[in-house]
């Protein structure tokens, strides 16, 4: 393993052109796991702001927030179920926001209006009087203020910003969130025919007991709700699951194409080392030894290629402006895509194991000379 190591130190040349490989690669896949986390949190941020455990949907909305329509009586029901221990309407309309006061701007932002009752994480407790809103943060970022006002639809229904939130957007959209009646206002100007009256498109529940039991039991109970943990909620969005499949895909075949680098670079050096491994088998190194030299020079190399890779990760996450790209460099994430390089480095040098233990001293030796 000391000679490894000193070959990396004399001749770091003979690694240059795998360790540059292994660099584009690690860049590749940690900004495959950036987008896909931004992706997802862009998407799902909204939910996961939450204060509730579990999602009421209606029964015949096939767990869609835009098709479910929660009644008073279907309300009244939940709010008997044994284990509800705090319940809150929501609504949503996803909408084109025109910015600034003048109605006939032509620049458009894609919007979701929010009204609630169980404040979700950074939002005040009492939701805004009506008329007013408070912003996902990446508003900010179309030039949006405290005090402004946005337009919302075809009839322009105006908004004050009062205030933001970070981390609440929703199908990769801003959000904003305003009260019950606020909500129920702007639907009904600008979507009359899906004007809500008095229900909700769903409720958030927060339970005392297990979450599963109680959506069991609030299914039971009203017999017209559909209800899901906030996690199982939260994965159902549109598109949230199909991303994180093809995304997930793709890094598979890049940790593939890692593995693929290592084995056969090392396999290479393998073969120019025949005859040094044959010496160093006749003066008592071991098989198991030399393996152990290979796997350290590669777990050195990627390593270098993954520390690279994440330094170039988290310059990117903080030179991108906020809300140009759905990028999000996360700690679990970049510890991910390091271990997962390592794996694929250690299984691209079994692939040379054979071939180290199978040197013969005395033929090697033969053939060097």
């Amino acid at each position: 393993m000391r000679l490894a190591l000193r070959e990396l130190r004399r001749r770091p040349g003979r690694f240059v052109v795998a360790a540059s490989i292994l660099t584009l690669i690690a860049l590749l896949l940690m900004f495959l796991g950036g987008l896909l986390d931004g992706l997802i949190g862009s998407s799902t941020a909204a939910y996961r702001a939450q204060p509730g455990d579990l999602i009421v949907y209606s029964a015949s909305s096939r767990e869609s927030l835009v098709r479910s329509r929660i009644t008073a009586e279907t309300r009244a029901a939940v709010e008997a179920t044994a284990g509800v221990e705090a319940i809150g309407g929501l609504g949503s309309l996803q909408v084109g926001a025109r910015l600034g006061e003048d109605p006939g701007s032509r620049e458009l932002v894609g919007t979701v209006l929010f009204g609630y009752e169980l404040a979700p994480r950074g939002l005040p407790a009492e939701p805004p009087p009506t008329g007013e809103v408070v912003a996902d943060s990446s508003l900010r970022s179309e030039g949006v203020s405290v005090g402004d006002t946005v337009l919302l639809g075809p009839q322009r229904s105006p908004l004050r910003v009062t205030g933001f939130v970070d981390d609440t957007r929703y199908s990769g959209q801003v959000s904003l969130w305003g009260s019950l009646d606020t909500w129920r206002a702007v639907t009904a100007a600008n979507r009359p025919g899906q004007s809500p009256g008095d229900t909700v498109q769903a409720l958030v529940v927060r339970t005392d007991g297990a979450p599963a039991a109680v959506a069991a039991a609030i299914d039971a109970g009203s017999g017209s709700t559909a209800t899901l943990t906030l996690a199982a909620a939260t994965e159902a969005l549109p598109g949230v699951a199909q991303q994180r499949s093809t995304f997930n895909q793709i890094i598979g075949v890049t940790a593939l194409v890692a593995l693929v680098v290592v084995a056969l670079f090392f396999a290479l050096i393998t073969v120019e080392r025949t005859a040094l491994y044959g010496i160093l088998k006749a003066v008592g190194a071991s098989g198991a030894t030399l393996f152990a030299g290979v796997v350290t020079q590669a777990l050195v190399v990627t390593g270098l290629a993954a520390t690279i890779g994440v330094a170039g990760s988290l310059a990117l996450d903080a030179v991108l402006p906020a809300g140009a790209i759905p990028f999000e460099v996360t700690p679990s994430r970049l510890i991910t895509s390091v271990v997962l390089m390592l794996v694929a480095a250690i299984a691209g040098c079994a692939f040379s194991l054979r071939r180290v233990l199978r040197v013969e001293p005395a033929s090697a030796i033969g053939t060097a000379g």
